[in-house]
């Protein structure tokens, strides 16, 4: 057998490190938050994220029964070690040992868990761990490889942007320095294992802090006007969101301490759809317009200014609203969907029109079709109430016509229930009608029915604008955050070991 040269394996390694860093396929997760007082289970939310063609989440623990919901879908997950777990598993790696045997191993391959994050912002909400920060995260580390998961499974901790704190201009951004032994320790891990850093950032908190310095507009990924524009004044880098101004913000700081090329992932970001009296931003208008920007923004597969080959991969905050947080009233509504899977507002990445189709996170569009178990008698119901008073246009359900056959209750209950949920999604319009339609990807148009939304939509139900309100959300609801990692490379992560090994 021909022995390879040791630079070649060595030149492999490097290559499956570059090939993580600059996957030019960005995504859009989500976390899952658990505070709620009617908790969906697991199935049910799992059928919410197929649905919606969601791919990534996050879970803020490793729950048992989500894990084994999430077995064989293609749905990628975070587990997280809670900041409790922190001082046992960064004191004894015997610990950590068992908690990566419990909760992970157990579960792979048929559940596709790619990262751990240890601890949520634990610099600021648990500092007394902080010391034994970086020992967790070795432990837990060496724990993966002695299970030969370690290039599966990445290891980071998220951090708030608290401990940056003159985030702005980004380029003079520096860590807390009362921090910096610990962060540098962080990067020195995330380097050496390959993985990335893990920032919770809030265009919310930055806008509702800054007391009227920064434009809402800003904070919203709206375009601003020429003498608005956000000039960074030592770089003269453009910054059109705060969104991205807080990215650069943190590979700056990771800069100051000699970090380059460590990936930003953010964990964590969103914005509230209700407030108090004294929150003023926290509106369901902003929340679907800050979310809706944001998903076009992460999938342009861009960088920040000082990065732009570096994509941002974003988890939203979150899933459910969490009605059971403590708080200001905001805490309780960053959710995008209720209990039931309803939307609180509607998500895309279209501004809204009416004959443009509702997207799902990760751009795809969503039809809303009837329940293929149904009763007919509710079908009928919501038939009429769509051709009726939901203003949908039923013409092409006429005899005649291109939609009419197959003349049965579920094909045209599904037409008009499409045609009404793609005009009116962007006024609070949902996919309900009494519990008889689902949204799905798949297009359903057939032969010369072309359902509104779909591509060759024009010829059939038409594009006529709302005249009336149909069924909407209530406001309020429950949402929770999913969040994933994509650096899985196994296979030639294999190969590299065994070159090295030769």
């Amino acid at each position: 057998m021909m022995l390879l040269p040791r630079w070649f394996a060595e030149a492999i390694v490097l290559l499956i490190l570059l090939l993580a860093f600059t996957n030019n396929a960005a995504f859009i997760g989500v976390n899952i938050g658990t505070d709620l007082t009617n908790m969906p289970p697991p199935s049910d939310i799992v059928t919410l994220l197929k649905s919606r063609q969601i791919t990534h989440v996050r879970l803020y623990d490793a729950n048992s029964h989500m894990l084994k919901a999430f077995a064989n879908t293609s749905i990628q997950v975070m587990v997280g070690v809670t900041n409790q777990e922190i001082l046992r598993i960064g004191r004894f790696p015997s610990s950590a040992a068992s908690w990566v045997n419990k909760n992970v191993a157990a579960y792979v391959p048929s559940t596709n868990i790619t990262a751990i994050a240890v601890g949520s912002e634990v610099l600021t909400a648990a500092p007394h761990v902080a010391p034994i920060l970086a020992s967790a995260l070795n432990n837990i580390h060496k724990a993966l490889v002695a299970t030969n998961l370690n290039f599966q499974v990445k290891v980071s901790t998220p951090m708030s942007m608290d401990i940056m704190p003159k985030p702005f201009p980004p380029s003079t951004s520096t860590f807390s320095p009362s921090w910096n032994t610990t962060v540098y320790q962080l990067l020195q891990f995330l380097k050496n294992t390959g993985s990335f850093f893990m920032l919770n950032a809030y265009p919310y908190y930055g806008y509702t802090t800054a007391k009227g310095i920064f434009p809402l507009d800003y904070a919203l990924f709206k375009q601003l006007s020429p003498v608005k524009q956000i000039v960074d004044p030592n770089t003269l880098l453009h910054y059109d969101s705060m969104f991205d101004a807080m990215v650069d913000a943190a590979y700056y700081s990771m800069e100051a301490l000699n970090f380059s090329k460590i990936p930003v992932v953010v964990t964590e970001t969103g914005w509230p759809s209700s407030g108090g009296g004294d929150e003023a931003a926290a509106t369901v208008g902003n929340a679907e317009t800050f979310n809706s920007n944001l998903i076009k923004r992460v999938l342009n597969n861009s960088g920040p200014p000082s990065q732009p080959d570096i994509p941002i991969n974003t988890y939203i905050y979150e899933l459910y609203n969490e009605d059971k947080r403590s708080g200001p009233e905001s805490e309780k509504n960053w959710g995008m969907f209720y209990p039931n899977g309803t939307s609180v507002y509607p998500l895309g990445l279209s501004g809204g029109d009416g004959g443009s189709g509702s997207a799902d996170l990760n751009g795809t569009t969503l039809f809303c079709v009837a329940k293929a178990d149904a009763d007919d008698d509710k079908l009928e119901d919501g038939l009429n109430w769509a051709c009726g008073q939901g203003r949908a246009n039923c013409a092409a359900l006429q005899p005649g016509q291109p939609c009419y056959l197959p003349n049965d209750i579920k094909s045209h209950a599904s037409f008009a229930y499409n045609d009404y949920y793609q005009k009116m999604k962007s006024a609070g319009g949902t996919c309900d009608f009494d519990g008889t339609a689902i949204t799905t990807s798949r297009d359903p148009s057939y032969r010369t029915c072309a359902y509104t939304g779909s591509a060759n939509a024009n010829g059939t139900g038409g594009n006529f604008p709302p005249t009336a309100l149909g069924p909407a959300s209530p406001i309020g609801g429950n949402a929770n955050a999913l969040v994933i990692s994509i650096y899985h490379l196994p296979f030639l992560a294999t190969l590299a070991l065994t070159l090295l090994l030769l």
